[in-house]
This record gives C-alpha cells, sequence and structure tokens, in this order.
C-alpha cells in the first residue's frame, strides 16, 4: 500500500532526536509554554523571515487571535475564499466579524485578486488569502488593494510552510501569518499547534495575551482572554522537525516534479506552479471529472488518496447563514468537485511515484479527452 501520507516514516527517520526532546520537557516540567516554546517561537518567525512569533494551540486559534489582535469585530467584514478548510471562514465568525467570499483563480486555487474590489464595501476591514496547498496567493496586487483601501492583510499559510512569493517567505509579507502545525502539514506537532507571525509588535503583545486569558503577567488580567497556549512538547517537537523542514520541502518538491515527468502527455491536469511562487506541495491535487470511480480504483491497486475539499465551504450546510447557493463561485465548485489529491510527503519514493502514475495513466490513456485545467482554455 503507498499512503497518502507516511507519519510513521518520518517519525523513524527523526526517532532519537524527537525523544530527546520530549524527555527534556518531561524532566523540565514546563508542560505548558516556557523555554521550549519561546524558542521555537523565535526560530519559526526568522524561518519565515518575520520578527515575531507567537505560538498558540491551534492554527484555528492563531487566525482567530490575529483577527482579534487587528480589532476585527462585530460589525467588520473580512474577505476570503470559499475553496479553502472551513477553519478559515469559522475564525472570521469565531471573532464576530462577516466572511465575505469571492472566487478562486482557477490554475492557482488562490483567491483571485480582480475579485476583491469588487468585494470590498465600507465594512471590510480586512483581506485574508489563503496559500493553498503550499502555493502562494499573489501578494503584491492584494496588499496594493489593502493599502489603499486601508485594510490588513491576514495571510492563512496554514498549509504553506517554507513556502515563497518572490523570494519572500510567506507568512510575513502582510500584517500578520497564520500557521497550523496539525501532524499531517509540511511542520506538524505530535498533536495540535499553531503560530502567528508579524513584524508588528503591538500586534504580538495582543496575542500573547490573548492566548494566555488576557494576562500580561500572571495574575493580571488586562482584557479578556482565553486558554490558547501551545503545550512544551510540542514546541521541543517542532524544534526538532524545524531543522529537517527545508530538505522535507525539497523532497516534497521532487516528488512533484517527479509527478510531472511521469504524468506528462497523459491529459491529467496536473497543479501549475505560479511564476511567482515556491510552492511546497502541501497537498498535490490533479483534477479529474472521474474522481470517485478513479479514487476507487486506485485504492484497489493499493493507492490511498484524499480530497481536499470535496464541499466549498458556501455550500458547508454550517454555513448556509452566509446566504451564497450554488453557482456563486464557479471556479470553487468546479474544483471542489474534480480535485484528487495523490500521495505527498517526503519520504515518498521515485518508485513510489512511478507507480502511482503508471495507475492513473492506464485511467486515462492518451487518446482520452484531456481535462484542462479549469479556465485555462
Amino acid at each position: 500500500m503507498i499512503p497518502f501520507v507516511d507519519l510513521k516514516a518520518q517519525y523513524a527517520s527523526i526517532k532519537t532526536e524527537v525523544n530527546a526532546a520530549i524527555q527534556g520537557v518531561l524532566e523540565s516540567c514546563q508542560f505548558t509554554l516556557g523555554s521550549e516554546v519561546v524558542a521555537f517561537e523565535q526560530e519559526f518567525a526568522a524561518y519565515c523571515q518575520g520578527q515575531h512569533g507567537i505560538g498558540v494551540n491551534t492554527g484555528t486559534s492563531a487566525l482567530h487571535m490575529a483577527l482579534l489582535a487587528a480589532g476585527i469585530g462585530p460589525g467588520d467584514e473580512v474577505i476570503t475564499v470559499p475553496f479553502t478548510f472551513v477553519a478559515t471562514v469559522a475564525a472570521i465568525q469565531y471573532a464576530g466579524a462577516t466572511p465575505v467570499l469571492v472566487d478562486i483563480d482557477p490554475k492557482t486555487f488562490t483567491i483571485d485578486v480582480g475579485a476583491i474590489e469588487a468585494a470590498i464595501t465600507p465594512r471590510t476591514k480586512a483581506i485574508m488569502p489563503v496559500h493553498l496547498y503550499g502555493q502562494p496567493a499573489d501578494m503584491d496586487p492584494i496588499l496594493e488593494i489593502a493599502r489603499r483601501h486601508g485594510l490588513i492583510v491576514i495571510e492563512d499559510a496554514c498549509q504553506a510552510h517554507g513556502a515563497e512569493y518572490k523570494g519572500r517567505r510567506v507568512g510575513s509579507i502582510g500584517d500578520m501569518g497564520c500557521f497550523s502545525f496539525y501532524p499531517g502539514k509540511n511542520l506538524g506537532a505530535c498533536g495540535e499547534g499553531g503560530m502567528v507571525v508579524t513584524n508588528n509588535a503591538e500586534y504580538a503583545r495582543t496575542i500573547r495575551m490573548l492566548r494566555d486569558w488576557g494576562a500580561e503577567k500572571k495574575y493580571h488580567h488586562v482584557m479578556k482572554g482565553y486558554n490558547f497556549r501551545l503545550e512544551g512538547i510540542q514546541g521541543a517537537v517542532l524544534r526538532v522537525k524545524l531543522r529537517h523542514l527545508e530538505a522535507w520541502t525539497e523532497a516534497r518538491r521532487r516528488a512533484a516534479a517527479s509527478y510531472e515527468r511521469h504524468l506528462a502527455g497523459s491529459g491529467i491536469a496536473t497543479p501549475q506552479a505560479a511564476a511567482y511562487a515556491r510552492h511546497v506541495y502541501h497537498v498535490y491535487a490533479i483534477r479529474t471529472q472521474h474522481r470517485q470511480a478513479w479514487q476507487e480504483q486506485l485504492l484497489a491497486a493499493g493507492i490511498q488518496t484524499g480530497v481536499h475539499y470535496p464541499i466549498p465551504v458556501h455550500l458547508q450546510p454550517a454555513y448556509a447563514d452566509l446566504g451564497y447557493g450554488v453557482g456563486a463561485f464557479p471556479h470553487a465548485e468546479r474544483a471542489s468537485a474534480e480535485v484528487l489529491s495523490l500521495p505527498m510527503f517526503p519520504e515518498l519514493s521515485e518508485a513510489q511515484c512511478e507507480t502511482v502514475c503508471a495507475a492513473l495513466r492506464a485511467l486515462a490513456p492518451v487518446d482520452s479527452p484531456a481535462l484542462a485545467m479549469a479556465g485555462a482554455a
């Protein structure tokens, strides 16, 4: 079986380092925040080319805290996309604000920058681009629009650790960047975790208080806060993994190049990395109009796959209150119906890539009608 993700292989490669890091926390008894979290915050912020890192318990909390630090709340609107994990939209609602959705670019799966300005109203306070699958959104025009309208830019970089936009690391390009360390992410904890990266010292100070019951110092609560602290063990594990992240990223990129090479001429629509991007391939999603059949046949051949994401947020029953219906965002809706995520993890071998591609080519012979990337034709 070729797994979709192989966390056991990753652990086996760094077992001694991880076990020693966890043992160190057990001996120090710094289980919540503590020196390992502080060190990781500094190291990860520097990795992202940012000045401040604030560790929290999840990527969702990172998004939520960034919005609150920016002063966003009831009556405000935040522009984002419907083709993302629901946490992007949920965090906006947690802050009491209203999500305003715009469609995606069909080639990159990131926000259609040409649709942003029409969605701005007097209530708009922020733009939240999503660097989906590890591909950066087109940040320069987003920042230019934000500057003209006095808006905050909060990057949802939860799937994009180490991704670059024109040589700049995502997460430190906008006003704040938010990351998830869910176990399956490119940089994943042994549990949950998240971080906000920013160059704004006041935002950092506010988020540090918000994550820890609004306290400036122990038992001195200057604002109403939350219990969103990062655990010491996660900080220690993530410090170990951060040292390997660049090597793992290049391994992902090699696997993506292998897929591209072996699927060339097959008629299968493969991901398109933007010219401005260093894509880090958290997900490698092809497109097919026969997704269910292909997924079933690949599984029968011993190949696990995933779907990210089968239903856009605006069509999820839980988010019907947003008021959007079928047809509101055609590119997002088509992508949701067609994307199929292939196995992708740093330990994926060339032989495994060849096996996956051979199985796919058998499902999509060259003489069959090619599925062009939506909007590319």
